[in-house]
């Protein structure tokens, strides 16, 4: 009887660790919420308040929006307002948040050829890198930045893509390695600013264009629906969003910094 009961306790220990193991959600999120180290800094608060780990997958916002659309993921944390409402009018979301934002900038080269440096209009400034055929490196990877760029040239008038490699070079990259590229070339490029003041390889690059209302950069947040997926952990990832949301959440956003610089402004808000 006792080799029963020490067997049976091992079972249920190994049971009992086996169930910890699978105490997690996927989050399908974008590079610049990840590699600007935002992350690092909440996920563990959440995870140490919840018991729920929170396993990131980071790619552009275009690719995290085709994944949740597949089930594979749990929630969807991105910056697309357009392409959110569509991913919940297509059934895919439970409903969609806005949780925080910030803004892009347009970086460049110290030399600054097309003279863009100090301006804050965006469309001005893409102009005249066009009228010069200045270098410009586009992430051209269908991403929430990617987006917000084409969005910027449809208002200049500009065909951008049809002078792809030319003076307009598509990386087809995420962020960072975008930025590597276009300080390689000389080129300017389009940034979040989370992503620009926490990537460290600048060589003399800085931001020479922004304070353009049209670089505003809302992130939202939203569950994906249990009922079109029916392997999302639902109760878990709810748990995920409504802390993200909640005050302890925004407060972890708010606070944190970035060489002293907060780069994300929590604006919780439940849109529908």
């Amino acid at each position: 009887m006792l080799g029963l009961a020490v067997a049976a306790v091992a079972i249920f220990g190994q049971g009992d660790r086996s169930f910890a193991t699978e105490r997690f959600i996927v989050v399908q999120s974008t590079t610049s919420t990840d590699h600007s180290g935002l992350f690092d800094r909440i996920l563990p608060e959440f995870q140490e308040k919840t018991g729920i780990e929170v396993r990131v997958v980071a790619v552009g916002t275009g690719q995290a929006i085709k994944n949740a659309a597949n089930g594979d993921g749990d929630v969807l944390f991105v910056h697309d307002r357009i392409a959110e409402d569509e991913f919940v009018a297509d059934g895919h979301g439970v409903s969609r948040a806005d949780v925080m934002y910030n803004d892009f900038v347009i970086v460049g080269p110290p030399a600054d050829p097309a003279g863009v440096a100090g301006l804050t209009d965006a469309v001005v400034a893409l102009t005249r890198i066009a009228d010069s055929d200045a270098l410009f490196a586009s992430r051209g990877d269908d991403s929430g930045t990617h987006k917000a760029e084409m969005r910027l040239w449809r208002e200049t008038g500009v065909d951008a893509v049809a002078a792809s490699g030319s003076w307009y070079r598509e990386t087809g990259s995420g962020m960072g390695a975008t930025l590597n590229t276009a300080i390689g070339l000389g080129a300017y490029t389009m940034v979040d600013r989370a992503t620009w003041i926490s990537f460290g390889n600048k060589h003399g690059y800085r931001a020479m264009v922004e304070g353009d209302r049209r670089f505003f950069n809302q992130y939202g947040i939203i569950l994906v629906n249990p009922h079109k997926h029916p392997r999302v952990k639902a109760k878990w990832g709810q748990q995920f969003v409504d802390w993200v949301l909640s005050s302890d959440g925004q407060t972890a956003i708010a606070s944190y910094k970035v060489d002293g610089r907060q780069v994300f402004f929590p604006n919780a808000r439940r849109v529908h």
